[in-house]
C-alpha cells in the first residue's frame, strides 16, 4: 500500500480490477461495500500505508426487462430472423441505469419467440452497434439461427457497411486500418489501440471531401468494441460529433456520426445470402447538406 499512499480510495478501489468504474466503486463505498482496516469510509479518504482495503461485491441486482411498443423499424422478419433499422439514441440491450427503451424492450413486444443464448438480458442479439450509432442490426428468433448468424461473424463473412463523417479530409480514396484495439489503459471507459488488444482491421474509402471533412464508408473485418471510431481516431480522422474519441469543437451532433447502412448474411436456415440497405437518418443526412453548402 506504500506506493498508493495519499491516493483517494475511490480511485484505488477501481484500480484493484479493470472491470470496476470509478462511479461503481463510489456507489459502493455510499453503500458501505468498501471498507478500510474493517470500516466504511468516504470516497475522498486518503489512502496511508499499511491501509487494508476490502471490498464486498454486492449481488447484482435482478433487473425485471419489461416489453414496450417501442414501433421498431422492421426491414424484415421471418420464422429465425429480424433485421431492425435501429434509431440514434436507443440503447441496444438493458443494463443498470438502462432497464426500458432499449431495442430488446422493444423486441420483447413486437415478438414472442426470440433464442435465448445470451440470457434473458439480451434475447435474441447476435451483435450491438453503439448508442449514438443509428442501423442495421440481425436479431436471432431461435436458438439455432443465432449459433449459425455468429458462426458468420467469427468467420468474418457477414457484410456490415457504414457511413461516416470525419474531421479532416483525407488523401486517399482507399484505405485498411489494421491495429488491435483493448481496454484504453488511461481511461477504462474507452478503448484504443494497444499491443495487447484484439485483432481489428476496418477498410474505407472516401465517398466525398469538404472543406474540413469527408465522408467515408467503412467496412468491418471484425467488430471490436467502438472498432470504427477508435480506428479513425488512431489514423488522425475522428468521427464528427464522437463525445468519447472526437475533438469537442465539431459539428452540431446528438453523437458520432456513424450509421451502419449495409448488412448482408447468409441465412441460417435456406443458405441464401441477404442483404439489406438502410438509408441515413435525416440528422445525418442534414449534416451533409451544411457541409456541401461550404464547399
Amino acid at each position: 500500500m506504500e506506493e498508493e499512499s495519499g491516493s483517494r480510495i475511490d480511485k484505488l478501489a477501481a484500480a484493484q480490477d479493470e472491470q470496476f468504474s470509478r462511479t461503481q466503486v463510489q456507489d459502493w463505498l455510499k453503500e458501505g461495500y468498501v471498507l478500510v482496516n474493517g470500516k466504511p469510509v468516504k470516497a475522498n479518504y486518503k489512502a496511508v500505508a499499511g491501509d487494508e482495503v476490502t471490498i464486498h461485491i454486492p449481488e447484482p441486482a435482478e433487473l425485471k426487462i419489461e416489453a414496450e411498443d417501442l414501433h421498431l423499424d422492421v426491414y424484415y422478419e421471418d420464422a429465425d430472423v429480424i433485421i431492425v433499422n435501429k434509431p440514434s439514441g436507443m440503447v441496444v440491450h438493458p443494463a443498470p441505469g438502462h432497464v426500458s427503451g432499449t431495442l430488446v424492450n422493444g423486441l420483447m413486444f413486437h415478438c414472442k419467440d426470440l433464442s435465448g443464448i445470451n440470457g434473458v438480458m439480451r434475447p435474441g442479439i447476435v451483435h450491438r452497434i453503439d448508442k449514438d450509432t443509428s442501423g442495421l442490426l440481425m436479431v436471432a428468433k431461435n436458438d439455432m439461427a443465432h449459433e449459425k448468424l455468429v458462426n458468420q461473424l467469427v468467420d468474418k463473412s457477414v457484410t456490415r457497411k457504414y457511413k461516416a463523417v470525419v474531421h479532416g479530409v483525407i488523401p486517399h480514396d482507399f484505405g485498411t486500418i489494421e491495429a488491435p484495439i483493448g481496454r484504453d489503459p488511461k481511461d477504462r471507459q474507452k478503448m484504443a489501440v494497444v499491443d495487447t488488444g484484439k485483432a481489428a482491421v476496418t477498410h474505407f474509402h472516401v465517398i466525398e471531401r469538404f472543406e474540413d471533412f469527408t465522408l467515408v464508408e467503412c467496412e468491418l473485418e471484425t467488430g471490436r468494441t467502438h472498432q470504427i471510431r477508435v480506428h479513425m481516431k488512431y489514423i488522425g480522422f475522428p468521427l464528427a460529433g464522437d463525445p468519447k474519441y472526437g475533438p469537442k469543437k465539431t459539428l452540431d451532433l446528438d453523437g458520432q456520426a456513424l450509421h451502419a447502412g449495409i448488412l448482408g448474411f447468409v441465412h441460417p436456415r435456406t443458405g441464401e445470402y441477404m442483404e439489406f440497405e438502410a438509408p441515413a437518418p435525416k440528422e445525418f443526412d442534414d449534416i451533409l447538406i451544411e457541409l456541401k453548402k461550404n464547399n
